[in-house]
């Protein structure tokens, strides 16, 4: 292709969130078009309902319900040995680092709900990074562009959008869901054009001036009726926190897996101070929850979980109901935190991120030690 930089997308480092229908397309094509630094993210495990529309899926892992970055990325080796992928089993809302994110040139996401592209959008643009986004479902697609300092996923959202936010339902529920109404909530094929899409902007990003981006606009299409249309998608309000550029951005000898006491501890050294204040800006702040009878039991956990489904995992608080307690929220962590033992990651921070610190009323961006 005429302009088209070969060495510039081997050397690209590119994160894809979700790996099912959408996302086995999009790695299939970086793949195949150079791209050798890649890292996944997806929390789930390969189901049934996959295999219609996943190409780097089998019977035999949706049998053993294998964790679906590990099948893609023993495929990826497959299709070209010599690249290079990192993958997380986990959340994009609490279990990938920002000091990750600013590796990347871009990030594509594949995924099926308004708060994971939430997530996405506020660590793309804290770190400076663009990022492309699809959707997909039965014939008809979407795809769009953002980029930092040009348009933002909260911002294009509105009031009725921001309210859906807290709705979230996985791929497999919503095949499911589709299953009984008996219909299918997606194909092979929409996956395929989309995917494809996703790709050709992302390439287009990694060289920067090679072709006209999608950033700014959405592209709308309905393989039903064979309709192509693009729509401006550039909202970008100055006042958003959402696009807050975290910088400058310092390294620090702390990681994930020391406890609060130890980390405060740390930072009073580093920036010379013993007024320190970890600001958890992810809504990852520790819940604190208690019984309301003499038979008080505690426990903790970061938010995001489901508290229904925690309790139904540990053998002492099973059965009780949600009734029964009563929580503490924590935003900001100090010396006077009640659980100095907690380790950053029980607070629901990842190796490699960056933490937002107040130290005597000046912000501060660390960058946690990957080790």
């Amino acid at each position: 292709m005429s302009g088209f930089r070969q060495h510039q997308v081997n050397a690209a480092r590119v994160m894809v969130v979700g790996c099912g229908a959408l996302g086995n397309e999009v790695l299939k094509n970086l793949v195949l078009m150079g791209v050798t630094h890649i890292v996944a993210v997806d929390f789930d495990v390969v189901e049934m309902g996959n295999l219609t529309r996943s190409i780097l899926f089998s019977k035999e892992d949706a049998e053993n319900r294998r964790l679906k970055v590990d099948v893609v990325a023993k495929r990826l080796r497959q299709i070209n040995p010599s690249i290079e992928i990192k993958t997380i089993c986990g959340d994009i809302s609490y279990d990938v680092g920002l000091g990750l994110i600013r590796k990347m040139d871009v990030i594509i996401g594949c995924v099926d709900s308004r708060w994971a592209r939430y997530c996405i959008n506020r660590l793309a643009m804290r770190a400076g990074v663009p990022w492309v986004d699809g959707g997909i479902d039965n014939l008809e697609g979407t795809a769009r562009v953002f980029a930092p300092g040009k348009n933002c996923y909260a911002c294009n959202l509105g009031p009725e959008g921001l309210k859906d936010l807290s709705r979230r339902m996985p791929c497999s529920g919503i095949i499911r869901r589709h299953e009984l109404a008996g219909s299918v909530p997606t194909t092979s094929i929409i996956a395929s054009v989309i995917g494809a899409i996703l790709v050709q902007e992302a390439l287009k990003l990694v060289q920067k001036d090679f072709g006209t981006s999608l950033c700014g606009r959405m592209l709308y299409y309905d393989g039903e009726h064979m309709t192509v249309r693009t729509a401006e998608y550039q909202a970008y309000d100055d006042e958003c926190p959402e696009h807050e550029l975290w910088t400058p951005i310092k390294e620090t000898l702390t990681d994930a897996t020391l406890s609060v006491n130890e980390a405060l501890t740390c930072w009073y050294k580093e920036l010379n101070t013993t007024d320190v204040t970890l600001c958890l800006t992810n809504d990852c702040f520790v819940d604190y929850v208690s019984r309301r009878d003499n038979d008080e039991r505690t426990f903790v956990m970061r938010a995001g979980r489901d508290v229904e489904d925690y309790l139904e995992h540990d053998r002492a608080l099973r059965g009780i109901s949600t009734n029964a307690f009563y929580q503490h929220e924590y935003h900001h962590i100090n010396a006077d935190f009640p659980y100095p033992d907690l380790t950053l990651s029980q607070l629901g921070i990842p190796q490699e991120d960056i933490v937002h610190i107040v130290a005597d009323g000046i912000d501060h961006y660390l960058e946690l030690s990957n080790r």
